[in-house]
């Protein structure tokens, strides 16, 4: 078996097409038909099979998969071994993140490791569904995602690393109502109209769960995913919403106010995804090593509640 085919087997199963594949992999799709073919004369067996307009893996391409990874892993090593000895600087780290992660980590990424000659950084925002982050890995090297912590967890396929469990408050506007409140549970938010996100993005079932426990259906006024834009609605104090406490920064919203919910204790993991093989590459650790350093600084500096201007 060959490397190159074994590449087109990953990538099939990572995009679920050989359209995509070949675009991946900056070759055509009937050079990948080919690479497939070959594959599955020498295993003898089925590897793929079509699902609807998807090519999906049989039980035999899965486990070839889940072994062409291993084999990526020895051929990053050694790779890694050969790069000690050279001087210069290798590829550049390609990091995607989601919005408001994008906005936490990234300046104080950049900075971090500006002194570093051997780490030389791509930054991308990336704002998906939770279901579509482990796909952005084939393109990038490392990836900030999100999710809660009743959904499913992320495959095996990924190496993945968390940075924290970010609690999520109820945010409103100084003039609302509920302002003055220590704490609120779902029954206080009855009746009230939300900002959401869009549909398939993880902070959309945290907010259904509140008006399950509320005992009525969610007023969803607006969606929008990115939490500085649905601040500046709620400082309005006509609507609601959830707001992450360590990555969505005080400073540009004096009249918005956070506070906790009793129950249900609302957050997301905030997790790295990675390629196995991308973890053989010491920039990679070194970027790792600095976004866990710039999360520390982040909860540290949020204390209990991450703002409360009344």
């Amino acid at each position: 078996m060959e490397i190159g085919q074994l590449r087109a087997l990953r990538e099939v199963q990572a995009r679920g097409s050989i359209a995509a594949a070949a675009l991946a992999l900056h070759v055509t799709a009937s050079s990948v038909s080919q690479q497939l073919s070959a594959l599955q004369r020498k295993a003898g067996t089925p590897l793929t099979y079509k699902l609807g307009r998807r090519t999906a893996l049989t039980p035999a391409g899965l486990a070839l998969c889940r072994a062409t990874v291993e084999v990526e892993v020895a051929l990053a090593r050694a790779d890694a071994a050969v790069d000690s000895f050279k001087d210069s600087v290798g590829e550049p780290v390609r990091v995607a993140a989601f919005h408001s992660a994008g906005l936490a980590f990234f300046g104080p990424l950049e900075a971090r490791l500006a002194d570093d000659a051997g780490t030389s950084l791509r930054l991308y925002d990336q704002d998906v569904a939770q279901d579509e982050f482990v796909a952005l890995t084939a393109d990038y090297d490392v990836v900030i995602g999100h999710r809660l912590p009743n959904s499913p967890a992320w495959p095996d396929t990924v190496a993945v690393t968390t940075l924290a469990f970010e609690p999520l408050d109820i945010a409103v506007g100084a003039g609302h109502r509920l302002a003055g409140r220590a704490s609120l549970g779902p029954v206080d938010l009855r009746g009230e109209r939300w900002v959401s996100v869009r549909e398939g993005f993880p902070l959309e079932g945290a907010i259904e769960m509140i008006g399950t426990l509320a005992g009525e259906e969610v007023d969803v006024a607006h969606r929008i995913n990115e939490f500085f834009v649905a601040a500046s609605v709620v400082e309005s104090g006509r609507c609601i919403s959830l707001m992450p406490r360590y990555t969505v920064s005080a400073e540009h919203f004096p009249r918005l106010v956070c506070i906790p919910l009793r129950e249900p204790a609302l957050g997301r993991y905030i997790d790295v995804l990675t390629r196995p093989e991308a973890l053989e590459r010491a920039a990679v650790q070194q970027v790792l090593v600095g976004l866990g350093a710039v999360m520390a600084a982040l909860v540290t500096n949020s204390g209990p509640i991450l703002w409360s201007h009344a």
